[in-house]
Protein backbone atom coordinates (compact mmCIF):
# COMPACT_ATOMS: atom_id res chain seq x y z
CA UNK A 1 0.00 0.00 0.00
CA UNK A 2 2.63 2.45 1.13
CA UNK A 3 4.67 1.94 -2.81
CA UNK A 4 1.03 2.24 -4.21
CA UNK A 5 0.32 5.81 -2.42
CA UNK A 6 3.48 6.99 -3.52
CA UNK A 7 3.15 6.03 -7.11
CA UNK A 8 0.37 7.89 -7.47
CA UNK A 9 1.42 11.28 -6.08
CA UNK A 10 4.40 10.59 -8.49
CA UNK A 11 1.87 10.03 -11.06
CA UNK A 12 0.43 13.54 -10.12
CA UNK A 13 3.39 15.15 -10.17
CA UNK A 14 4.37 13.94 -13.02
CA UNK A 15 0.88 14.42 -15.04
CA UNK A 16 1.94 18.05 -16.64
CA UNK A 17 5.00 16.64 -18.36
CA UNK A 18 2.99 13.23 -19.44
CA UNK A 19 1.97 12.96 -23.10
CA UNK A 20 -0.06 10.38 -21.91
CA UNK A 21 -2.38 11.82 -19.45
CA UNK A 22 -4.81 14.58 -20.61
CA UNK A 23 -4.28 18.05 -19.98
CA UNK A 24 -6.48 21.28 -19.68
CA UNK A 25 -5.88 23.08 -23.15
CA UNK A 26 -8.78 25.77 -22.56
CA UNK A 27 -11.90 26.83 -20.82
CA UNK A 28 -14.81 24.72 -20.49
CA UNK A 29 -17.43 26.45 -22.55
CA UNK A 30 -19.32 27.11 -19.18
CA UNK A 31 -16.39 28.61 -17.94
CA UNK A 32 -15.87 31.07 -20.60
CA UNK A 33 -19.93 31.92 -20.16
CA UNK A 34 -19.13 32.68 -16.85
CA UNK A 35 -16.27 34.71 -17.65
CA UNK A 36 -17.66 36.81 -20.26
CA UNK A 37 -20.44 36.81 -18.26
CA UNK A 38 -18.49 38.55 -15.15
CA UNK A 39 -17.03 41.39 -18.00
CA UNK A 40 -20.35 41.97 -19.13
CA UNK A 41 -21.94 42.38 -15.24
CA UNK A 42 -18.53 44.77 -14.58
CA UNK A 43 -19.24 46.80 -17.71
CA UNK A 44 -23.37 47.36 -17.26
CA UNK A 45 -23.42 47.35 -13.46
CA UNK A 46 -20.31 48.61 -11.57
CA UNK A 47 -21.36 52.44 -11.14
CA UNK A 48 -24.50 50.50 -9.86
CA UNK A 49 -22.66 48.54 -7.17
CA UNK A 50 -19.85 51.17 -6.75
CA UNK A 51 -22.57 53.86 -5.69
CA UNK A 52 -22.12 54.21 -2.14
CA UNK A 53 -18.21 54.84 -2.82
CA UNK A 54 -17.05 58.53 -2.36
CA UNK A 55 -14.92 60.12 -5.59
CA UNK A 56 -12.53 60.70 -4.26
CA UNK A 57 -12.60 57.89 -1.57
CA UNK A 58 -11.26 59.40 1.74
CA UNK A 59 -8.07 57.92 3.10
CA UNK A 60 -7.10 57.16 6.11
CA UNK A 61 -3.40 58.86 7.81
CA UNK A 62 -1.10 57.52 5.30
CA UNK A 63 2.22 59.94 6.91
CA UNK A 64 4.07 57.05 8.05
CA UNK A 65 3.63 55.34 4.66
CA UNK A 66 6.44 54.45 1.91
CA UNK A 67 4.99 53.53 -1.54
CA UNK A 68 6.13 52.28 -4.75
CA UNK A 69 3.84 53.05 -7.70
CA UNK A 70 4.16 51.50 -11.13
CA UNK A 71 2.83 52.90 -14.50
CA UNK A 72 2.10 56.63 -12.64
CA UNK A 73 2.27 59.10 -15.37
CA UNK A 74 -1.08 58.16 -16.90
CA UNK A 75 -4.26 56.64 -15.89
CA UNK A 76 -5.06 54.67 -12.69
CA UNK A 77 -1.29 54.91 -11.77
CA UNK A 78 -1.37 58.56 -11.84
CA UNK A 79 -3.99 59.13 -9.80
CA UNK A 80 -3.62 56.93 -7.10
CA UNK A 81 0.06 58.47 -6.66
CA UNK A 82 -1.09 61.78 -6.47
CA UNK A 83 -4.08 61.18 -4.05
CA UNK A 84 -1.52 58.64 -1.39
CA UNK A 85 1.16 61.97 -1.92
CA UNK A 86 -1.65 64.34 -0.83
CA UNK A 87 -2.54 62.54 1.61
CA UNK A 88 1.03 62.75 3.18
CA UNK A 89 2.45 59.39 2.02
CA UNK A 90 6.04 59.12 0.59
CA UNK A 91 5.19 58.41 -2.89
CA UNK A 92 7.91 56.72 -5.30
CA UNK A 93 6.47 57.12 -9.03
CA UNK A 94 8.46 53.88 -10.40
CA UNK A 95 7.86 54.45 -14.31
CA UNK A 96 9.82 54.16 -18.05
CA UNK A 97 10.00 57.92 -18.83
CA UNK A 98 11.37 59.87 -15.73
CA UNK A 99 11.11 63.02 -17.26
CA UNK A 100 7.13 63.32 -17.53
CA UNK A 101 7.47 61.96 -14.09
CA UNK A 102 9.49 64.96 -12.75
CA UNK A 103 7.04 67.56 -14.86
CA UNK A 104 4.24 65.62 -13.48
CA UNK A 105 5.92 66.26 -10.16
CA UNK A 106 6.32 69.91 -10.22
CA UNK A 107 2.91 70.24 -11.61
CA UNK A 108 1.65 68.61 -8.70
CA UNK A 109 3.50 70.94 -6.31
CA UNK A 110 2.38 74.12 -7.77
CA UNK A 111 -1.48 72.87 -7.85
CA UNK A 112 -0.42 71.99 -4.06
CA UNK A 113 1.24 74.85 -2.79
CA UNK A 114 -0.32 76.55 0.49
CA UNK A 115 -2.53 73.52 1.16
CA UNK A 116 0.43 71.88 3.51
CA UNK A 117 3.60 70.38 3.48
CA UNK A 118 5.48 70.11 -0.33
CA UNK A 119 4.60 66.65 -1.31
CA UNK A 120 6.96 63.87 -0.51
CA UNK A 121 7.12 62.86 -4.00
CA UNK A 122 10.08 61.37 -6.14
CA UNK A 123 10.99 59.39 -9.62
CA UNK A 124 12.50 56.29 -10.32
CA UNK A 125 13.34 54.44 -13.26
CA UNK A 126 11.81 51.68 -14.14
CA UNK A 127 10.68 49.68 -17.52
CA UNK A 128 8.76 46.76 -17.34
CA UNK A 129 9.30 45.51 -20.65
CA UNK A 130 13.41 44.60 -19.32
CA UNK A 131 14.09 42.21 -16.62
CA UNK A 132 17.37 43.55 -16.19
CA UNK A 133 15.59 46.89 -15.19
CA UNK A 134 13.35 45.24 -12.55
CA UNK A 135 16.40 43.72 -10.85
CA UNK A 136 18.70 47.22 -10.97
CA UNK A 137 15.50 48.94 -9.32
CA UNK A 138 14.86 46.19 -6.90
CA UNK A 139 18.90 46.63 -6.39
CA UNK A 140 18.37 50.37 -5.71
CA UNK A 141 16.15 50.37 -3.47
CA UNK A 142 16.59 47.69 -1.40
CA UNK A 143 19.95 49.25 -1.06
CA UNK A 144 18.52 52.19 0.49
CA UNK A 145 18.26 49.82 3.58
CA UNK A 146 14.44 51.65 4.50
CA UNK A 147 11.01 50.08 4.93
CA UNK A 148 8.47 49.48 2.17
CA UNK A 149 4.79 49.76 3.25
CA UNK A 150 3.09 49.62 -0.07
CA UNK A 151 4.24 48.07 -3.45
CA UNK A 152 1.38 48.82 -6.14
CA UNK A 153 2.09 47.08 -9.25
CA UNK A 154 -0.13 49.50 -11.18
CA UNK A 155 1.69 49.63 -14.66
CA UNK A 156 -0.18 47.01 -17.13
CA UNK A 157 -0.56 46.83 -21.06
CA UNK A 158 -3.58 45.86 -23.05
CA UNK A 159 -1.95 45.85 -26.84
CA UNK A 160 -5.72 46.06 -28.24
CA UNK A 161 -5.67 44.43 -31.70
CA UNK A 162 -2.19 44.67 -32.10
CA UNK A 163 0.07 41.51 -33.69
CA UNK A 164 1.74 39.53 -30.91
CA UNK A 165 5.29 40.88 -29.91
CA UNK A 166 7.96 39.97 -27.54
CA UNK A 167 10.29 41.87 -25.27
CA UNK A 168 14.15 42.15 -25.33
CA UNK A 169 13.21 39.15 -22.92
CA UNK A 170 12.11 36.77 -25.37
CA UNK A 171 8.69 36.61 -23.78
CA UNK A 172 5.03 37.85 -24.55
CA UNK A 173 4.49 41.67 -24.29
CA UNK A 174 1.43 41.30 -21.85
CA UNK A 175 2.46 38.18 -20.05
CA UNK A 176 5.70 40.00 -19.45
CA UNK A 177 4.44 43.27 -18.03
CA UNK A 178 0.95 42.30 -16.31
CA UNK A 179 2.99 39.14 -14.80
CA UNK A 180 6.33 38.83 -14.75
CA UNK A 181 8.23 41.89 -14.15
CA UNK A 182 5.70 42.70 -11.10
CA UNK A 183 6.24 39.29 -9.88
CA UNK A 184 9.95 39.51 -9.87
CA UNK A 185 9.55 43.14 -8.36
CA UNK A 186 7.68 41.76 -5.68
CA UNK A 187 9.63 38.65 -5.08
CA UNK A 188 13.15 41.00 -4.80
CA UNK A 189 11.47 43.58 -3.13
CA UNK A 190 10.65 41.52 0.22
CA UNK A 191 13.40 42.20 2.19
CA UNK A 192 11.92 46.27 2.15
CA UNK A 193 8.54 45.03 2.37
CA UNK A 194 9.84 42.87 5.34
CA UNK A 195 11.21 45.83 7.03
CA UNK A 196 8.54 47.97 6.49
CA UNK A 197 5.94 45.08 8.16
CA UNK A 198 2.91 45.39 8.53
CA UNK A 199 3.17 46.32 4.53
CA UNK A 200 1.34 45.13 1.27
CA UNK A 201 1.88 43.91 -2.07
CA UNK A 202 -1.59 45.27 -4.43
CA UNK A 203 -2.06 43.93 -7.57
CA UNK A 204 -4.09 45.83 -9.81
CA UNK A 205 -5.70 43.04 -12.28
CA UNK A 206 -8.88 42.85 -14.21
CA UNK A 207 -12.21 41.27 -14.33
CA UNK A 208 -10.57 39.75 -17.87
CA UNK A 209 -8.69 37.30 -15.89
CA UNK A 210 -12.03 35.64 -15.80
CA UNK A 211 -12.12 34.47 -19.46
CA UNK A 212 -7.89 33.99 -19.43
CA UNK A 213 -6.48 30.14 -19.45
CA UNK A 214 -2.89 29.68 -18.79
CA UNK A 215 -0.90 27.12 -19.93
CA UNK A 216 2.28 27.03 -17.85
CA UNK A 217 4.54 25.38 -20.62
CA UNK A 218 3.26 27.66 -23.39
CA UNK A 219 3.04 31.12 -21.67
CA UNK A 220 4.22 32.83 -24.44
CA UNK A 221 1.54 31.25 -26.73
CA UNK A 222 3.59 30.14 -29.48
CA UNK A 223 2.88 26.77 -29.45
CA UNK A 224 -0.28 26.98 -32.06
CA UNK A 225 -2.89 25.34 -29.35
CA UNK A 226 -4.34 28.55 -28.82
CA UNK A 227 -4.58 30.90 -31.61
CA UNK A 228 -3.32 34.27 -30.04
CA UNK A 229 -5.45 37.74 -30.02
CA UNK A 230 -4.72 40.44 -27.46
CA UNK A 231 -7.68 39.53 -25.47
CA UNK A 232 -5.96 35.63 -25.22
CA UNK A 233 -2.52 37.56 -24.28
CA UNK A 234 -4.00 40.06 -21.42
CA UNK A 235 -6.89 37.68 -20.06
CA UNK A 236 -4.31 35.10 -19.63
CA UNK A 237 -1.31 37.69 -18.14
CA UNK A 238 -3.82 38.65 -15.37
CA UNK A 239 -4.84 35.28 -14.86
CA UNK A 240 -1.51 34.18 -14.29
CA UNK A 241 -0.55 36.93 -11.85
CA UNK A 242 -3.46 35.58 -9.40
CA UNK A 243 -2.27 32.44 -9.86
CA UNK A 244 1.20 33.63 -8.56
CA UNK A 245 -0.03 35.58 -5.95
CA UNK A 246 -1.82 32.62 -4.26
CA UNK A 247 1.11 30.82 -4.10
CA UNK A 248 3.15 33.67 -2.90
CA UNK A 249 -0.16 34.42 -0.48
CA UNK A 250 0.78 30.69 1.13
CA UNK A 251 4.32 30.85 1.41
CA UNK A 252 4.44 34.38 3.24
CA UNK A 253 4.34 33.68 6.63
CA UNK A 254 1.91 35.78 9.16
CA UNK A 255 4.94 36.67 10.89
CA UNK A 256 6.45 38.78 8.02
CA UNK A 257 3.24 41.17 8.00
CA UNK A 258 3.24 41.35 3.96
CA UNK A 259 -0.06 41.00 2.69
CA UNK A 260 -0.39 40.11 -1.15
CA UNK A 261 -3.62 40.92 -2.33
CA UNK A 262 -4.99 41.36 -6.50
CA UNK A 263 -7.77 44.00 -6.90
CA UNK A 264 -10.38 45.03 -10.04
CA UNK A 265 -10.22 48.75 -11.01
CA UNK A 266 -13.30 48.33 -12.74
CA UNK A 267 -13.73 49.13 -16.51
CA UNK A 268 -11.88 51.96 -16.49
CA UNK A 269 -11.94 54.38 -19.58
CA UNK A 270 -9.41 53.36 -22.13
CA UNK A 271 -9.80 49.78 -22.01
CA UNK A 272 -12.23 49.81 -24.77
CA UNK A 273 -10.80 46.85 -26.97
CA UNK A 274 -11.72 46.68 -30.49
CA UNK A 275 -10.95 42.99 -30.52
CA UNK A 276 -13.53 42.39 -28.00
CA UNK A 277 -16.89 40.65 -28.66
CA UNK A 278 -19.31 42.31 -30.99
CA UNK A 279 -21.70 42.38 -28.43
CA UNK A 280 -18.96 44.25 -25.69
CA UNK A 281 -18.00 46.51 -28.41
CA UNK A 282 -21.36 47.27 -28.53
CA UNK A 283 -21.73 48.07 -25.44
CA UNK A 284 -18.92 50.24 -24.96
CA UNK A 285 -20.51 52.75 -27.86
CA UNK A 286 -23.90 52.89 -26.56
CA UNK A 287 -23.05 53.32 -22.93
CA UNK A 288 -19.81 55.66 -22.15
CA UNK A 289 -21.94 56.49 -18.72
CA UNK A 290 -21.09 53.86 -16.85
CA UNK A 291 -17.18 53.60 -17.78
CA UNK A 292 -15.30 55.05 -14.72
CA UNK A 293 -12.63 57.51 -14.77
CA UNK A 294 -9.24 57.28 -13.96
CA UNK A 295 -10.41 58.98 -10.30
CA UNK A 296 -13.23 56.20 -10.32
CA UNK A 297 -11.08 53.08 -11.37
CA UNK A 298 -8.34 54.08 -8.43
CA UNK A 299 -10.58 53.77 -5.79
CA UNK A 300 -10.16 49.88 -5.21
CA UNK A 301 -6.37 50.17 -5.44
CA UNK A 302 -5.90 52.87 -2.77
CA UNK A 303 -8.77 51.34 -0.74
CA UNK A 304 -6.76 47.81 -0.96
CA UNK A 305 -3.38 49.89 -0.11
CA UNK A 306 -4.67 51.75 3.38
CA UNK A 307 -7.62 50.28 4.75
CA UNK A 308 -6.95 48.96 7.73
CA UNK A 309 -9.22 45.77 7.77
CA UNK A 310 -6.96 44.29 4.67
CA UNK A 311 -4.14 43.06 7.11
CA UNK A 312 -7.55 40.53 9.08
CA UNK A 313 -9.29 40.05 6.09
CA UNK A 314 -5.82 38.67 4.98
CA UNK A 315 -4.79 36.59 8.14
CA UNK A 316 -8.33 35.04 8.20
CA UNK A 317 -8.13 33.57 4.67
CA UNK A 318 -4.55 32.42 5.68
CA UNK A 319 -6.20 30.76 8.32
CA UNK A 320 -9.15 29.05 6.72
CA UNK A 321 -6.38 28.18 3.99
CA UNK A 322 -8.03 29.86 1.01
CA UNK A 323 -7.02 28.57 -2.03
CA UNK A 324 -6.50 31.81 -3.50
CA UNK A 325 -5.01 35.46 -2.51
CA UNK A 326 -7.86 38.24 -1.11
CA UNK A 327 -9.10 39.68 -4.36
CA UNK A 328 -10.89 42.87 -4.44
CA UNK A 329 -13.37 44.23 -6.78
CA UNK A 330 -14.21 47.36 -7.82
CA UNK A 331 -16.73 48.25 -5.59
CA UNK A 332 -14.16 48.01 -2.84
CA UNK A 333 -15.52 44.53 -1.36
CA UNK A 334 -14.06 41.34 -1.34
CA UNK A 335 -15.13 39.11 -4.25
CA UNK A 336 -14.35 35.73 -5.28
CA UNK A 337 -12.12 35.30 -8.24
CA UNK A 338 -12.84 33.16 -11.63
CA UNK A 339 -12.50 28.84 -10.96
CA UNK A 340 -9.46 28.33 -12.90
CA UNK A 341 -7.98 31.00 -10.82
CA UNK A 342 -8.31 28.28 -7.61
CA UNK A 343 -6.49 25.50 -9.85
CA UNK A 344 -4.35 25.39 -7.20
CA UNK A 345 -2.07 21.97 -9.46
CA UNK A 346 -1.83 24.87 -12.42
CA UNK A 347 -1.03 28.12 -10.28
CA UNK A 348 1.97 26.08 -8.61
CA UNK A 349 2.96 25.05 -12.24
CA UNK A 350 2.71 28.78 -12.92
CA UNK A 351 4.35 29.96 -9.66
CA UNK A 352 7.55 27.59 -10.56
CA UNK A 353 7.39 29.02 -14.69
CA UNK A 354 7.52 32.33 -13.46
CA UNK A 355 10.47 31.99 -11.52
CA UNK A 356 12.69 30.32 -13.57
CA UNK A 357 10.99 33.07 -16.78
CA UNK A 358 12.87 35.62 -14.49
CA UNK A 359 15.92 33.97 -13.40
CA UNK A 360 15.22 33.09 -10.05
CA UNK A 361 15.61 29.42 -7.86
CA UNK A 362 12.75 27.95 -7.03
CA UNK A 363 13.40 28.85 -3.07
CA UNK A 364 13.80 32.78 -3.63
CA UNK A 365 11.12 33.49 -0.92
CA UNK A 366 12.24 31.31 1.64
CA UNK A 367 15.80 32.40 1.39
CA UNK A 368 14.73 36.02 1.32
CA UNK A 369 12.62 35.26 3.84
CA UNK A 370 15.19 34.14 6.62
CA UNK A 371 17.11 37.13 5.50
CA UNK A 372 19.33 35.64 2.27
CA UNK A 373 20.76 36.62 -0.23
CA UNK A 374 19.49 35.31 -3.63
CA UNK A 375 21.34 35.43 -7.29
CA UNK A 376 19.18 36.62 -9.97
CA UNK A 377 19.58 35.88 -13.66
CA UNK A 378 19.41 39.76 -14.53
CA UNK A 379 20.37 42.91 -13.33
CA UNK A 380 23.84 43.30 -11.85
CA UNK A 381 25.82 39.81 -11.36
CA UNK A 382 27.61 39.59 -8.09
CA UNK A 383 30.94 37.14 -8.29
Amino acid sequence: LPKKKKKKKKMSEETASSPSLTKKKSLGWMEWMRGWSSVFGEILFQRITASHLQNPLPLPPVNDLTCIVTGSTSGIGRETARQLAEAGAHVVMAVRNTKAAQELIQQWQNEWSGRGLPLNIEAMELDLLSLDSVARFADAWNARLGPLHVLINNAGIFAMGEAQKFSEDGYEQHMQVNHLAPSLLSVLLLPSLIRGSPSRIINVNSVMHSVGFVDPDDMNVVSGSRKYSSVVGYSSSKLAQIMFSSVLFKKLPLETGVSVICLSPGVVLTNVARDLPRFLQFLYALIPYFIFSSQEGCRSTLFSATDPQIPEYWETLKNDDWPVCPFISQDCRPANPSEESHNTETAQRVWEKTLEMVGLPLDAVEKLIEGEKVQCRYGAQEE
